[in-house]
């Protein structure tokens, strides 16, 4: 072989390894499951924690689309009874976020860590990976509470193998300037903050998902 033909025939196999990653390549699904923190309340849709986080997530080069399937009032019961016509076929990964109405409501904290659980196990029986988002109790609901509820998030990490974001308000609790009249929910300003401070464990998750 000539070195001419040599180096068609080195390129044309560069060529094909080339085409074939490309053709392999392919947009991450993940779903942002949760309550009113990430359906976005009273914020347009762009300025959402799953839009914001999407934005940010593509900006740095990820090929990830993020669904937003929050919805405002939700427990973990709530959760529970729709998570599985909620999630398509075809999801890669769920950010799973619920939680801070039981808090509100002092539900039993076993009752909450019970129905994420049985979420999470739902969700990994099909094959979906999870990213687990922590909230923290009000201080009003006691020490015991607050411990048996705070801890869940992590407890059930370790369990079930799945990373845990400790609490999915940094940033936005206790900063009025990141927050809407209410004091509870993040204006467009906290949702940007959040998926700031969220994406380092975002970032990793979708590296661990098959690609």
């Amino acid at each position: 072989m000539t070195f001419k033909a040599l180096g068609t025939a080195l390129f044309a196999a560069l060529t094909l390894l080339l085409s074939l990653d490309s053709a392999g390549a392919r947009t991450l699904n993940i779903v942002a499951f949760g309550d009113s923190l990430t359906s976005g309340y009273q914020l347009p849709p762009d300025e959402a924690f799953p839009a914001r986080l999407e934005t940010l997530a593509r900006s740095k080069g990820l090929d990830v689309t993020i669904a937003n399937a929050g919805v405002s009032g939700d427990t973990t019961a709530d959760g529970l009874a729709r998570i599985d016509w909620s999630i398509p076929d075809g999801t890669d990964g769920v950010i799973l976020e619920l939680g801070a109405n039981d808090a509100l409501r002092g539900l039993s904290p076993e009752e909450s860590l019970k129905n994420l659980e049985t979420m999470i196990v739902r969700l990994k029986e099909r094959k979906i990976s999870v990213l687990l988002a922590g909230i923290l109790a009000p201080p009003n609901m006691g020490a015991d509470y607050e411990t048996k509820f705070n801890g869940m998030y992590k407890l059930l990490g370790e369990k079930h193998g799945v990373p845990v974001y400790p609490f999915f308000l940094d940033g936005v609790t206790l900063n009025t300037g990141m927050q809407l009249e209410d004091g509870m929910h993040p204006n467009g300003a906290g949702t940007k903050v959040m998926a700031e401070k969220f994406f380092p464990v975002f970032e990793t998750f979708l590296k661990s998902l098959p690609q």
